[in-house]
């Protein structure tokens, strides 16, 4: 065992335990008392079922994460990343069409060995809790719309990579750095109209009282928008959502049919408001330029460790290749991306106060808001109690009586 292998088994190990050690955590921070702030949304029964959730889920991650954590560790020392190589190099395509086939198959058996667990998350736990409302067709559905665009859209992308770094030379981490970035940027304008619409109905959102205070409070912020659409939500979850996308003369707002059915006129805004708060803050533009960033420094050390036989070494395998070592580098770099994952939940926190903040101040009504993310609390049987080294590790939101709070002391 080299040291490649040892610093991937200890990332792997930590993750682990930390993973399991903020969850543990989490589970005993669960107040049998329901919060003071929350007694006018919840009952009883309501926020024990809450519990009742996250404890559920819990448990099943740590099954999950379990599985996936000796199939990793079972498939690379029974030798299984060369084994697979041998097999796909007999077939006899060039290296850019082997490479392409080795990833599709490992990420295709991925998919097949873990769907039960996506089965019975889907419809036997978010079933027992009232949120499922998928049925079998649309399941497959997805499945099978998924895999047609990673066919369509993701193997162009992948084969590009492939390609600079077999045959570009020593810039191959720029050009592929560019190419990635140009496909994030034009996703952006794309994904809106012809992608998102694949999966889900996008409705216009008829005139009204809604739109009007709606189109009321963009005139008085002065942002303008192409549409504001009501998506089918509830096709798939009776959870509520909402999401503003695209960039220029190409921005749209969704609200979930779910979050209307359950909201005020004025709460409604107040999410609008909470959504263009970050575009006024501009938090899109700061995460994109950071991933971007991200992807540039990863691209530039997989260009420094794509050709390091220890790695290679390290998995058994008999022969080097691009397509093999992007795919032990992401096993690398892991340490890394851990790392900046923390700072990155930091900085989308903050983000999230000052996109309330935002909401709050524009619309001069900081109580909708209150009352907007108690319900939202309510109705997706969200953690009132959260544990804070779970929330650090893994909460892209702050808990929701943090945000209360904030906002109240705007």
């Amino acid at each position: 065992m080299n040291i490649y292998a040892i610093i991937i088994l200890a990332t792997i190990a930590i993750d682990f335990i930390l993973d399991i050690t903020s969850n543990y955590l989490n589970l005993k921070s669960l107040s049998k008392e329901l919060p003071q702030e929350f007694k006018d949304v919840y009952d009883e029964d309501t926020y024990a079922k809450s519990q009742e959730y996250t404890k559920v889920r819990t448990k099943f991650g740590f099954i999950t994460g379990g599985f996936n954590l000796l199939l990793v560790l079972g498939f690379w020392f029974s030798g299984g990343f060369n084994w697979l190589d041998q097999i796909v190099r007999a077939w006899g395509f060039g290296e850019l069409v082997t490479g392409l086939l080795y990833i599709g198959v490992l990420l295709l058996a991925k998919t097949v060995i873990t769907l039960p667990f996506s089965i019975y998350s889907t419809f036997v736990i978010e079933e027992r809790f009232g949120f499922n409302k998928t049925t079998p067709k649309t399941f497959v559905m997805d499945l099978l719309k998924g895999f047609g665009l990673s066919l369509v859209i993701g193997t162009p992308l992948l084969a590009g990579i492939l390609w600079f770094f077999m045959y570009a030379g020593e810039f191959a981490w720029l050009y592929a750095w560019g190419v990635v970035t140009a496909f994030t940027l034009v996703m952006q304008y794309v994904a809106p109209t012809w992608i998102m619409p694949l999966f889900n109905k996008f409705t216009p959102l008829e005139e009204g009282e809604l739109r009007t205070a709606i189109e009321n409070y963009t005139d008085k912020v002065d942002f303008s928008i192409t549409g504001l659409f009501v998506i089918d939500g509830s096709r798939r979850s009776s959870k509520s959502n909402a999401f503003f996308t695209g960039f220029g003369k190409n921005k749209r707002v969704a609200l979930y049919d779910t979050l209307i059915e359950n909201h005020t006129n004025n709460e409604l805004v107040a999410v609008l408001a909470h959504e263009i708060g970050h575009y006024k803050k501009k938090h899109i533009i700061k995460g994109m330029i950071t991933s971007v960033a991200q992807t540039g420094v990863m691209f530039f050390l997989l260009s420094i460790f794509l050709n390091a036989e220890g790695l290679f070494d390290a998995f058994y395998m008999e022969q080097m290749s691009v397509y093999a070592g992007l795919i032990f580098f992401g096993m690398l770099y892991a340490p890394i991306d851990m790392i900046l994952s923390v700072f990155m939940q930091v900085l989308s926190r903050k983000h999230e106060f000052e996109a309330d903040a935002f909401a709050a101040q524009t619309t001069g009504q900081p109580e909708d808001m209150v009352s907007t993310l108690k319900k939202l609390s309510k109705d997706n049987l969200s953690n009132l109690t959260p544990h804070w080294f779970y929330v650090w590790l893994n909460y892209s939101h702050p808990p929701v009586l943090e945000r209360i709070r904030e906002i109240r002391n705007q």
